[in-house]
């Protein structure tokens, strides 16, 4: 029987103390995090002429030891012998912060399909290959960039009983992109947790993270996107969406004229948002666009008051950071863990002495009090609510618990507003592989203007139904969703169906969200 390899905690007599010593990157990118966890393990150089020293804990593995001086070639290697709450904590930040930082090059990602396969193959043909290896953290990056090649808004990994689909949603569409090996799915999903900053060890309940690539190589200048990572258990492992922030790609958040609202809807929405007060509520399904406009529309906000405004918003989460060179905007986030909700973090926002103010959305009746109170007493407030028209808002808040004359007092506008794919004019819709054989590439928006007249307010206050304000709007000149598509379709920008799959026809049955 071979005897276990012995692990003596000696320290030269030049190293450095290991507290002011840096983790070696070599260590953090060969070694995977799990098992420098589990074993508690970390190595440090404090640089090239320094001979390399592994911190282990009094429980430490002598075996583990002995296989990480192999793998590193460390044979030179002094160990020393630290408190385990402490390394644990120091590993933790360690593999954190190498995540955080590491970019995803073109160049090491792998830019191809072929690409892709190969380091398919090369991580699953290592048998050493665990959470956060090398191997697989190439696979993620990768995962990343082709997804960003193709446009994607979102990457899903979901297990299933025999294989492992990789998903992108590109224009609103969900498309198969490529099936991971059962034996990769864990690995990929620990990697992807440790960009997130998450509990890697924790499998059973969900979590959030954030993280930040860089997209480039060295011969160009890289963009940073940021990644919104969201793991879920379900009964054949661990299911991550990846929403991709990506601010270089898309609509400009600065200029209010690459929205793509028609002239006339235009010119009105910049009126009703150059008043001091009142409310401006933005309505629609989740990836509607709603956030866009909502952020475009406080960039302009912002810069036509040329630092003379005070613009604050209470986001779940903030997707976009606002403030740039000559545009000042206080983002505050929600945090329920810590009592921080819409309602609450507007209430502060209030006592911040703010000109503009933007709530992400009204969910409930103190929230709905709030924003409207704000408003009669002299602040501009926007927020969003999920209905499926601009009259649709009027009732909402009133079936919350405002009083119908409060509404009818505060309300300024509301936009409705969805997103329809754009027929790919290189193509001409037949399809290619540019579209990925859709015959759509990219999207254009549709919008829906509710002004609040003196005859909207009054039917408001003596609580007419939705129909009735919406057919007094359309008397008025309001063009609804639908027609807008419409008018859009005949332009040649997308197509009937499209416009029929996410508005509905008000001479007609609803044909979906989408």
């Amino acid at each position: 029987m071979t005897s276990a390899p012995t692990a003596e905690a000696t320290i030269l007599p030049t190293a450095a103390p290991a507290a002011d010593a840096p983790p070696c990157t070599e260590f953090i990118s060969r070694v995977p995090y799990d098992f420098a966890r589990r074993h508690l393990l970390l190595g440090l150089r404090s640089g090239p002429e320094t001979a390399p020293r592994l911190l282990t804990a009094e429980g430490t593995d002598p075996f583990a030891v002995h296989n990480t001086r192999t793998l590193l070639g460390w044979g030179d290697a002094s160990i020393e012998s630290v408190g385990a709450e402490a390394l644990a904590t120091r590993i933790d930040r360690a593999y954190e912060d190498s995540a955080h930082a590491a970019p995803c090059d073109a160049d090491d990602a792998g830019s191809s399909p072929e690409d892709l396969d190969r380091l398919l193959a090369e991580a699953d043909r290592d048998l050493l290959t665990t959470e956060g290896k090398a191997p697989v953290v190439r696979l993620v990056d990768g995962l990343l960039f082709e997804a960003l090649r193709r446009r994607a808004s979102d990457l899903h990994i979901q297990p299933l009983a025999d294989r492992t689909v990789v998903r992108v949603r590109v224009d609103g569409s969900l498309h198969d992109l490529r099936e991971l090996p059962p034996g990769l799915t864990a690995a990929v999903t620990s990697r992807i947790k440790v960009m997130g900053h998450m509990d890697i060890a924790e499998r059973r309940i969900p979590q959030d993270g954030r993280a930040t690539v860089t997209i480039g190589d060295a011969s160009a200048a890289g963009r940073a996107v940021d990644l919104r990572l969201s793991t879920l258990p379900t009964s054949y492992g661990e299911r991550v969406v990846i929403r991709l922030l990506d601010t270089s790609d898309g609509v400009a958040l600065t200029d209010l004229d690459a929205l793509g609202m028609p002239p006339d809807v235009a010119s009105a929405y910049r009126r009703i948002t150059s008043r001091p007060n009142g409310v401006v509520l933005l309505t629609g399904p989740t990836g509607s666009g709603k956030t866009t406009t909502l952020y475009a529309t406080l960039r302009w906000i912002a810069a036509r008051g040329d630092g003379e405004l005070n613009v604050m918003t209470v986001e779940d989460p903030i997707e976009y950071e606002l403030s740039t060179a000559g545009v000042a905007i206080s983002q505050a986030q929600v945090n329920t863990r810590k009592g921080v909700t819409f309602a609450s973090g507007l209430r502060h926002i209030l006592r911040q002495d703010p000109d503009v103010v933007m709530v992400g959305e009204i969910r409930d009746a103190e929230t709905a009090r709030i924003a409207i109170q704000a408003s009669l007493t002299g602040h501009l407030v926007f927020s969003t609510l999920h209905t499926n028209d601009a009259a649709s808002a009027v009732t909402r808040l009133v079936d919350l618990g405002v009083e119908p004359y409060l509404v009818a007092a505060s309300l300024s506008a509301v936009v409705a507003q969805r997103l329809v794919r754009r027929v790919h004019a290189e193509c001409s819709g037949r399809g290619c592989e540019a579209c990925m054989g859709t015959g759509f590439r990219g999207r254009l928006p549709l919008f829906e203007l509710l002004e609040i007249d003196e005859g909207l307010r009054e039917g408001i206050a003596s609580g007419e139904t939705c129909a009735s304000l919406r057919e007094g709007a359309r008397a008025h000149g309001m063009r609804t969703l639908y027609e807008d598509g419409l008018d859009r379709v005949s332009s040649g920008l997308t197509t009937r169906e499209e416009v029929a799959r996410v508005t509905v026809d008000l001479g007609g049955a609803e044909t979906g969200d989408g």
